[in-house]
C-alpha cells in the first residue's frame, strides 16, 4: 500500500510540474521583454540629454563658419569649415590666434577670417620693401605666411593698437584685405565672433580635398 501511495504522489507532482511549466516560461519571457524595453528607454533618455547638452554647447560656446576667399592661404583654404570658440565667452586673444570678425564697414558685416598680429598697447610696424612685420621693435618670425608683406593698403605705420582692439592680417599677405586697410582697420574685440580652434571639413577643389588637414588650427 505504501508503495502505491508513493507512486500516486510522484504522478501527481509530475502533472503539477507539467501544468505550471508553460506559465513559468511565459513569465520569464515577459520579464525579459520588460527589461529590454526599460534598457532601450534608458538609452533613449540618455541620448536625448546628450543631444540637448551638445546643442546648448553649440548655441552658447561654439559656432561653425566657412572660410571664403584666399586671404588665409595656405593655412586655411576657401571652403574650409571651422569650429569657433564663441567670442562672447572667449576674448583673451594673443599673437598667432586665428579669429573670425564682422565689421559693418566691410561688406556689410560679412565675416572675415584673419590672424592676430598684435593686441592693445603694442606697436606694429611694417617694412614693405623687405616684407617684414615688427611688433614692439621685434621682427616677427612668421612661418605661416604664404607671401611676404609687400602690399601697402593705405594705413600709415607704425601704429599703436588701441585699447580693446587687435591688429589682424591674412596669411596670404599680398591677397588679403585686413588691418592695413582703412576699410577694416583695427578690430574691436566686440566685433570678434570667435577664435578658430578646429578645422572640421577641408575646403579646396571638390573631390581633391586634403582630409589630413582636419584637426587643431595653428
Amino acid at each position: 500500500m505504501e508503495e502505491n501511495d508513493l507512486q500516486q504522489e510522484a504522478e501527481s507532482n509530475r502533472h503539477e510540474t507539467d501544468e505550471t511549466a508553460p506559465e513559468l516560461v511565459v513569465s520569464k519571457a515577459y520579464k525579459s521583454k520588460n527589461i529590454a524595453k526599460k534598457t532601450v528607454m534608458t538609452y533613449l533618455h540618455d541620448l536625448v540629454y546628450l543631444l540637448a547638452v551638445v546643442l546648448i554647447l553649440f548655441l552658447l560656446f561654439l559656432r561653425v563658419v566657412v572660410v571664403s576667399g584666399p586671404s588665409m592661404n595656405n593655412t586655411l583654404l576657401d571652403g574650409d569649415y571651422l569650429l569657433l570658440l564663441n567670442g562672447v565667452f572667449f576674448n583673451e586673444y594673443k599673437h598667432g590666434d586665428i579669429i573670425v570678425a564682422s565689421k559693418d564697414s566691410f561688406h556689410d558685416g560679412e565675416p572675415i577670417v584673419k590672424r592676430v598680429i598684435a593686441v592693445e598697447g603694442q606697436t606694429v610696424d611694417i617694412d614693405f620693401s623687405t616684407g617684414t612685420v615688427s611688433v614692439d621693435g621685434v621682427v616677427l618670425r612668421e612661418p605661416y605666411i604664404s607671401t611676404p608683406t609687400n602690399l601697402y593698403e593705405g594705413i600709415k605705420f607704425p601704429q599703436v593698437v588701441q585699447p580693446g582692439h587687435i591688429f589682424v592680417m591674412g596669411d596670404n599677405r599680398n591677397n588679403s584685405k585686413d588691418s592695413r586697410s582703412a576699410e577694416i582697420g583695427q578690430i574691436d574685440i566686440r566685433e570678434v565672433l570667435g577664435k578658430a580652434v578646429l578645422l572640421l571639413i577641408p575646403g579646396g577643389v571638390p573631390g581633391d580635398q586634403d582630409f589630413g588637414r582636419i584637426g587643431v588650427i595653428h
